[in-house]
């Protein structure tokens, strides 16, 4: 890709802004772009790279570096290539320009959501790599389609997957929120979402007339769903578009292993660490769900939080010092010593 950014912008940033400017936005995301762009990056890595199309023109793409002991579990680093609409006339700049203002704020469609993240994953492996590292675990980057509209034609297909269970992982990191102090937010969990799709019929008419039984009348909702439909008398229906039943805890024990080399990580970094229940819903449940422990974790301290909201932005400074730590978490998890069951 041609570069817009003027001399003395840190490549990591000139990076981010051109993964900003694909645009892999809902309802129809640009994943041919998106696909060779990390290909392009797994071969300026000199990793391997992997296509898995869970669904046709749902891809997912991993780059993988190998560790030095293989009987070992992997670390998984998800982020996903998709980003939510936008409304244009709500925007101060256009939100797939990736415009840098001058304080070095980057106003951009995914600046939060995820598009920082993951360009974070490749700029701390392509520092360690550089520096000549290698450890015991391999580090595996999934970019998975379709999250933002519930990950079933992504992450949710994956897991299943023969692909993914080839990858081994012990453990996983994927997506957190921004915190508007000085503290870094930390998720260990998240709810469990229901999506309900309700078809209603009724009489139809001007609403300047008294008709009984309209639709609309109908909607005027119970104490539960079941009950609702069946109060309403015919015509009436509803289905899960999504209904998650499967909420797991990754553990923040300081006696558990994975928790301890993150959470000492940040303690030498003096970042503090605030564990929370994510407020709505990410691909880690479905990583959760197969058994594997997540932590959510976006680096972004003292940042709005602005993930779909209009003027998504992120200031350079902050996203580059998210590149820093995540070059001391990756050493720290995949050098955890071999865990009960080769885990």
């Amino acid at each position: 890709m041609t570069s817009k950014e003027p001399e003395g912008e840190h490549p990591s940033v000139t990076l981010f802004r051109q993964y900003l400017r694909i645009r892999t936005v809902q309802p129809e995301p640009d994943y041919g772009a998106a696909v060779p762009f990390l290909e392009d990056q797994a071969h300026q890595l000199a990793l391997s790279c992997q296509k898995v199309e869970v669904a046709p023109g749902y891809v997912v793409t991993v780059l993988t570096w190998p560790g030095t002991n293989p009987t070992l579990s992997s670390i998984l680093l998800n982020s996903h290539t998709d980003v939510v609409p936008v409304f244009k006339e709500h925007w101060s700049h256009d939100p797939f320009e990736a415009f840098k203002d001058p304080e070095g704020y980057i106003y951009a469609r995914g600046a939060q959501d995820m598009k920082c993240v993951s360009i974070q994953y490749l700029e701390a492996v392509r520092r360690l790599k550089a520096e000549g590292h290698r450890f015991p675990r391999t580090i595996h980057m999934t970019f998975v389609p379709d999250e933002e509209v519930g990950g079933h034609q992504g992450m949710e297909l994956f897991v299943q997957r023969p692909e993914f269970q080839a990858l081994r992982a012990g453990f996983a990191l994927d997506e957190g929120l921004a915190n508007p102090t000085e503290a870094f937010t930390v998720f260990y969990s998240e709810r469990s979402p229901w999506w309900v799709r309700i078809t209603c019929t009724g009489r139809p008419g001007h609403g300047s007339r008294f008709i009984e039984d309209t639709a609309a009348e109908k909607l005027a909702f119970e104490q539960q769903l079941q009950a609702w439909c069946q109060a309403a008398g015919e015509g009436i229906t509803f289905e899960f578009a999504q209904k998650w039943m499967e909420p797991r805890v990754t553990s923040t024990d300081d006696s558990d292993p994975w928790w301890a080399a993150f959470s000492s990580v940040c303690k030498d970094m003096n970042l503090t660490l605030e564990p929370e229940i994510f407020p709505a819903a990410t691909d880690s449940r479905y990583i959760r769900a197969v058994g594997i422990p997540a932590l959510g974790f976006s680096p972004m301290n003292r940042t709005p939080v602005l993930l779909h909201d209009h003027d998504e932005r992120l200031h350079e400074a902050v996203f580059l010092r998210g590149i820093d730590i995540y070059t001391r978490l990756l050493p720290a998890l995949a050098s955890v010593p071999a865990l009960p069951g080769n885990r």
